[in-house]
């Protein structure tokens, strides 16, 4: 059952959440790093590594220019998440054209933003999921920078054992570059950004979303975003970007590699702008894909709740029908079978050998591992997971589609792979997966 309510409305940062506090214990591996010579290596290298990409010098293979990646990353900076109109580009030129088509984002002289959506189903499914997760990755930011729930208010006692038990310290990336919170040129609460702790900053201006002249210094001290006093980890873009484009996966199959291409790109951008760390870039991918994978198998306290006006009981069901209602609709608006226009593209998700270089360098990052662990069985560690795949390929079964993710899995040790379940899907590239269960396909 789906409720209709408001689309989307912003989150507020909580630990009080289950489905937050599942998260934080998941991530709170990134707190104990400067404990272990392992970990303090793995800090050095993602300070080193974030600012190697930010300013071109790291030669990683984007999928544009490097010149024109930065402005990628400026039109990046504004979030569309009522509709993902602008991560519908990875749908490909025909479907992509065909989505932004249907859909809508709009802003007045005041300054005024609205959006439109496919149908009620599409816009319940977004709703839904990106309310999810970005709740969760709300509550994080705080969590990891001061233990609070907004700067201020003190975390649930069951959030600060989470802490506790793990021995970990808050403001890891502040104590870890000298900028501890509250410190000269440091974010108020802790976590500072790239822009505060990396030796230069690589600073350009271009249009934004709307085409209005900016730069990307405005979306990091305002006035377009003031990010000064928003603690870094984990990024809240990227957790956006990974929900939506999964949905936009899951509703078009057909371009599921490509949209996680468009994932690791709008992820990516995120270094580029000097908004994010590799690390934080990592932890929102995790958070995403752990949250998605739980929706879809309609695990207790993610279905069957309210979230921001809409509430869905059956996760897999809403999607299948959001999926039927944009399929007629894409089909319509680009006169011919999704499938047929899939293939039309022109864009730069077009080649897929690109895409799969590309994909690998945001993997790790080649962050160096902090942790041991590497022989995974996802059906047995983490099971919910191949309904990442199942949802978008019904032709497998669940053991099938983890046994794929199993073998596409990316390297394993790294700072949040401590052998939980949360840390499986650190190593998930579901973008080689997709591309595996395509293989399989029945003739």
């Amino acid at each position: 059952m789906v409720t209709v309510g408001a689309l989307l409305c912003p989150a507020t940062a909580s630990a009080q959440r289950a489905t937050s506090l599942a998260v934080l214990r998941g991530l709170v591996p990134v707190t104990t790093l400067g404990g272990t010579d392992a970990g303090r290596a793995a800090l050095a290298a993602n300070l080193t590594v974030t600012g190697a990409i930010q300013d071109g010098t790291s030669a990683q293979p984007t999928l544009l220019p490097f010149a024109d990646q930065q402005q990628q990353a400026l039109r990046d900076a504004f979030i569309t998440d009522g509709n993902a109109y602008q991560l519908a580009d990875g749908l490909g030129t025909s479907l992509g054209n065909a989505y932004q088509r249907l859909t809508s984002v709009t802003r007045d002289a005041d300054g005024n933003e609205d959006f439109t959506n496919v149908s009620p189903s599409v816009a319940n499914v977004i709703a839904f999921a990106s309310n999810t997760t970005k709740a969760d990755s709300n509550a994080g930011k705080y969590f990891f920078a001061n233990a609070t729930t907004d700067g201020k208010e003190p975390v649930s006692a069951e959030a600060s054992s989470i802490l506790r038990q793990a021995g970990g310290v808050t403001d890891v990336f502040g104590k870890a570059y000298a900028r501890p919170a509250g410190s000269e040129g440091a974010d108020a609460y802790g976590n500072s950004r790239p822009f505060q702790t990396e030796p230069h900053l690589v600073t350009y201006d271009g249009p934004d979303f709307f085409g209005a002249p900016s730069d990307s210094s405005s979306w990091l001290r305002g006035p377009a975003q003031d990010l000064v006093d928003s603690p870094s980890f984990p990024s809240g873009h990227t957790t956006y970007g990974y929900t939506e484009s999964l949905v936009l996966a899951l509703l078009v199959p057909d371009r599921y590699p490509e949209m996680m291409a468009r994932a690791a790109e709008y992820g990516n951008d995120r270094i580029i702008i000097g908004a994010h760390f590799a690390m934080d870039v990592l932890g929102g991918r995790t958070l995403a894909t752990y949250d998605m994978a739980h929706l879809l198998a309609n695990t207790s306290q993610y279905v069957g709740v309210d979230r921001g006006g809409v509430r869905i009981d059956d996760f897999r069901q809403a999607l299948a029908a959001a999926r039927n209602d944009l399929s007629a609709a894409l089909a319509t608006a680009c006169g011919n079978a999704v499938a047929a226009c899939a293939r039309d593209d022109q864009s730069r998700f077009s080649q897929p050998e690109a895409n799969a270089v590309f994909v690998d360098t945001t993997q790790t990052y080649g962050l160096p591992s902090v942790f041991g662990q590497n022989a995974v069985d996802v059906g047995k560690v983490a099971p919910e997971a191949g309904y990442l795949l199942t949802a978008a390929y019904p032709y497998l079964s669940l053991d099938q589609a983890n046994a794929i993710l199993t073998q596409t899995l990316g390297p394993g040790g790294g700072f949040l792979d401590d052998g939980s379940s949360f840390g499986v899907y650190s190593r998930l590239d579901l973008h080689r997966a997709a591309q595996r269960a395509v293989e399989v396909a029945p003739r």
